[in-house]
């Protein structure tokens, strides 16, 4: 096949060399007699050429070129051999009846077949049949696992790989062939066995060999290894012990040494096994250290890297341990290879994050790579300066940075921005240098995601350092004045309607806000206006109000209805003060996710209809919160460092989050149909069993206005086992006023299938009181053995129980955490219920313990930070919530004082909207 020149592609020729059409009608080639294998292996690229560029043929197409090709198999020609095979593997996925050729390619792949198209006839096969065919062709794949030709074994490896998720059972078996290839010495050659003769790819030498003859090449690569590798650990990767064993095996000892494998690729694989094993299991953490201290004295840098990676993002890994680590990574700092420098610089700014002291070492040879030719290379060693280094070096450093900033492209940019914003924090003297360096670059040309990682460095010196936050403040106004991205314009503009109000001279802020009402479009307006008011309102000074008020009206001209209903909201509250402090100063919202969960429920129950919406139940949390709730992670030391093999984490739900789910959950449930919405459900499961048990259960706890449910969450890890009619029994120790209405069971529950759940439901005899009490927990099942052979649970079992924890019904079940203006909302209460009582802890060690101790009993929201006591004698504690089923809100004030002798002495005092609100809080103490 000749390729088309650039000439060709101006006419268009190569267009019509390659149009799916005219492939499809020249395919009449493969039906010619004689055949000819140079045009059938010309035609046979160019159908490969197009899949591989995303060209789709349609069933009927795939199939009619599938079985033309197929045609082509009475051939001997050793190349035209291997087209097919090509060919043919790619069609499959698209064309019909393709297991047809079943027998044609099991005649090539026979183990006393000497031709060069084994290893291609092999992988293709894998394409072809069906999972339940596999075990037929069980012995072909286990003789070609184990053959001394590489390029077969390794065929048969990746073709077994590929086959795992559709015919486990049958793959399995083969884990002895697989152990075999991963322990092979060598290679005898490359392309087939040394008796052979012939010349090279069956091109030359007689005409009794050119078909099957090829000259042997010795194969030092080991690849084979590196495949068998992947196939074992697929295997057993469900079993941690075998996969620990494996590694033990192959790892050749402390010194790495003694392992059988070869191959670089196969020993970074063992590794990132090891890894996930020190993950999973930290009691074999020292062992796997021996290990991967061992490989970082391996020929190979790639293995040495890796191991060195390894160690350095090891979890509570010591500066004892990462000598080693960092002294391989040292050495490749002065490497001439420009790969081997990048990827050392690369591991050392992740690390510098957790450990700088351990990184300092290497200071010298980073402050030489800034120079480096190859800008990545020198930007992770900026940045891994700017971590390391101390206050002295810093104006050095960003006058370096400075002189590369134009050469490097964003992703690189936000890098340095991102080391220089967490700079800022470690030495917030310097603050002035850093932010002339950052509005510096606020000016340059970049991305929004560039100026993003700026805009944000600067929000947080604004926050963290007040000296230079009105300077920070004129930098980011004369930025929006030339601001393309509206993001970031309305962030900033929110920002200087909360911190331009406090500033020493807040009208000089008003002129550039002012601008964007006048110059700007709609969305960037709207946010332009609620920030003017916010200077307007906020008492600042009476002649500043009265000139928000004109440029306020002015604005209830505009265009856009967004603009127009904000500026006639804001001179709303202008006529009326009282709510300045609901619009403009409250520092509270409702939680999204329960608002949502209250109005899907209000929404699905028609009675509830015939009544206005109740807001007063539905918890409210701090905007500080809900900002770092709603926010993706921004943490300073993560953006920016190099990613790494494990995925991330995501954060977890918040209280409101998860509340909302098992609403939904429970709503699926049509026992529970008429029980109402779910008035609260526990923060989290409270585990009734140990972790290491084999059967493991935890519970959660919903409130229904009539109703309480208990869920409880089981888990059995015995993989052989199926435990069926699985239920839980509770009895309550003393008289609970609950009636017991139903259980209900899981009926099936394996390994695979866990954790499954128990749903337990009791009446309350009287709902307007709130019950406490403790049950005994007994799970009860009926355990089966699984066959091995079918896979599924024998006809007889027997009844079995399990003692678990018992469990109780606390206030804080009752109770959801919910934030307010503590001074404000307790003068608010004081005509209300009002009950003060005084207790004392002897065993308390400490205020910090007493505070835990009361927020974990009541489940209620610490406000104004008052969960961390500043003196260790005298402490005042100031809690928030909200009482299931209309008890209202409860405030909770205990003042706390220790003494060694004493222990804490608590003094607590309860406002709340309900006598038994005031009543159930002193009693979960006093209990």
């Amino acid at each position: 096949m000749s390729f088309a020149t650039k000439k060709d592609e101006e006419n268009g020729l190569s267009t019509y060399y390659n149009n799916k059409t005219t492939v499809i009608q020249e395919a009449r080639v493969f039906n010619e007699s004689p055949i000819s294998p140079r045009k059938c292996r010309a035609l046979l690229t160019r159908i490969v050429y197009l899949l591989y560029v995303g060209e789709s043929f349609n069933t009927q197409e795939a199939t009619t070129l599938f079985f033309g090709t197929t045609k082509l198999f009475q051939h001997k020609d050793s190349a035209l051999r291997q087209m097919v095979y090509l060919a043919i593997k790619e069609l499959a996925e698209t064309a019909e009846d393709v297991i047809m050729v079943t027998s044609s390619i099991m005649k090539d792949m026979q183990p006393n077949s000497e031709v060069i198209y084994r290893p291609n006839a092999i992988r293709a096969l894998c394409r072809i049949i069906d999972p339940s065919m596999a075990q037929g062709v069980e012995r072909f794949f286990k003789a070609a696992i184990v053959d001394k030709n590489p390029s077969i074994s390794s065929a048969a490896l990746v073709s077994a790989y590929h086959l795992f998720p559709h015919a486990k059972d049958v793959v399995k078996r083969w884990v002895n062939e697989a152990q075999e290839a991963v322990n092979s010495k060598s290679s005898s050659s490359f392309f087939g066995s040394s008796s052979s003769g012939g010349g090279y790819l069956g091109w030359g030498g007689s005409s009794a060999s050119s078909n099957t003859g090829y000259q042997p090449i010795p194969s030092t690569s080991y690849i084979t290894q590196y495949h068998s590798l992947g196939l074992l650990y697929l295997i057993r990767q469900q079993d941690r012990m075998a996969v620990t064993k494996m590694i033990q095996q192959l790892g050749g000892g402390r010194s790495g040494a003694g392992t059988t494998l070869r191959n670089p690729m196969a020993l970074c694989m063992l590794i990132r096994y090891a890894a996930k094993v020190m993950e999973e299991d930290p009691n074999v953490q020292k062992q796997m250290l021996d290990l991967l201290e061992g490989w970082l004295r391996h020929k190979s840098d790639m293995v040495n890297l890796e191991a060195a990676r390894v160690i350095c993002e090891m979890k509570n890994v010591t500066p004892q341990q990462l000598t080693r680590s960092i002294a391989v990574l040292q050495l490749f700092l002065s490497s001439p290879k420009s790969t081997l420098k990048f990827a050392a610089t690369r591991t050392l700014a992740a690390l510098a994050v957790t450990h700088p002291s351990s990184v300092a070492a290497c200071n010298i040879d980073l402050e030489n790579l800034i120079s480096d030719p190859n800008r990545s290379v020198a930007t992770y060693a900026i940045t891994t300066l700017l971590k390391t280094g101390n206050e002295a070096s810093v104006d050095r450093l960003m006058k370096q940075i400075s002189g590369f900033m134009s050469e490097i492209s964003d992703e690189f940019k936000v890098i340095i921005v991102d080391a220089i914003r967490s700079l800022c924090l470690k030495f917030p003297a310097k603050h002035e240098s850093m932010l002339a360096f950052l509005s510096g670059v606020l000016r340059d040309e970049g991305g929004y995601d560039f100026k993003r990682a700026v805009v944000e460095a600067i929000f947080d010196m604004i926050k963290f350092i007040a000296d230079c936050k009105e300077q920070a403040l004129s930098h980011l106004c004369e930025f929006i004045e030339d601001c393309e991205f509206t993001k970031l314009s309305v962030r900033i503009l929110h920002l200087l309607g909360v911190e331009g109000p406090k500033a020493p001279q807040p009208t000089k802020y008003i002129r550039f806000i002012y601008n964007r009402v006048v110059l700007e479009n709609a969305t960037v307006r709207a946010a332009a206006v609620a920030a003017l008011a916010k200077f307007g309102l906020n008492n600042i000074d009476a002649k500043l109000g009265r000139s928000v008020n004109v440029l306020l009206n002015r604005c209830l001209d505009d265009v856009d209805d967004e603009v127009r209903d904000r500026a006639a909201l804001y001179l709303k509250v202008y006529e009326e003060p009282p709510l300045i402090q609901p619009y403009i100063k409250e520092e509270s919202i409702y939680s999204l996710s329960a608002l949502e969960s209250k109005l899907v429920s209000y929404l699905s129950d028609p009675e509830s209809l015939e009544q206005p919406l109740d807001v007063s139940s539905i918890p409210k949390i701090s905007k500080a919160q809900a900002a770092k709730d709603s926010a993706r992670p921004t943490t300073l030391e993560t953006i920016g460092v190099p990613s790494t093999s494990k995925a991330a984490t995501p954060p977890p739900p918040s209280a409101a989050e998860t509340q909302s789910n098992y609403a939904s959950q429970l709503a699926e449930v049509p026992e529970f149909a008429s029980y109402g919405p779910v008035l609260s459900s526990s923060t989290k499961p409270s585990p009734l069993t140990e972790s290491e048990t084999e059967y493991q259960v935890s519970v959660v706890k919903h409130i229904f206005k009539e109703h309480i449910v208990f869920q409880f969450n089981v888990s059995n890890t015995i993989p052989d086992t199926v435990l069926e009619q699985v239920s839980v029994i509770m009895q309550p120790q003393a008289e609970a006023g609950l009636t017991e209405d139903f259980i209900i069971p899981v009926p099936t529950l394996s390994a695979s299938t866990s954790p499954g759940i128990v749903y337990v439901s009791f009446t309350r005899e009287t709902p307007e009181e709130y019950v406490q009490a403790s049950f005994q927990c007994i799970l009860k099942f009926v355990s089966k053995e699984l066959d091995p052979s079918t896979g599924e649970p024998e006809e007889e079992g027997y009844p079995d129980e399990y003692q678990l924890e018992d469990t109780e019904l606390a206030a804080a079940d009752y109770i959801v955490p919910s934030y307010v203006t503590f001074a404000s909302e307790w003068d608010r209460m004081r005509g209300g219920v009002s009950l003060t009582e005084t207790f004392s802890l002897p065993a308390m060690e400490s205020l910090k313990a007493a505070c835990n101790s009361v927020i974990e009993i009541l489940n209620m929201q610490p406000l104004g930070g008052t969960e961390d006591p500043q003196s260790p004698t005298v402490h005042t504690l100031q809690l928030s919530g909200l009482v299931a089923g209309g008890g209202g809100k409860v405030l909770v004030r205990c003042r706390m004082t220790y003494s060694k002798a004493q222990g804490v002495t608590l003094e607590v005092g309860v406002r709340a909207e309900q006598q038994a609100a005031a009543d159930l809080v002193i009693s979960a103490i006093g209990g």
